[in-house]
């Protein structure tokens, strides 16, 4: 198989599991949350996100 498409494809599968946890761990988060607390737990994710992106 060519690397570049084995690259391509494993970055996607990345992409899409990253996607995928974001979705979970936000809609759990904000079950049955006061709508003063949903700013800090967005941004509390978004840098989760952040971290396991490597961008922090």
């Amino acid at each position: 198989m060519d690397p570049l498409l084995l690259t391509a494809a494993s970055a996607l599968c990345t992409l899409l599991i990253l996607a995928a946890a974001t979705v979970l761990i936000v809609r759990s988060a904000l079950t049955d949350t006061d709508s003063k607390d949903r700013a800090r737990i967005l941004g509390a994710v978004a840098e989760v996100v952040r971290a396991l992106r490597g961008r922090r």
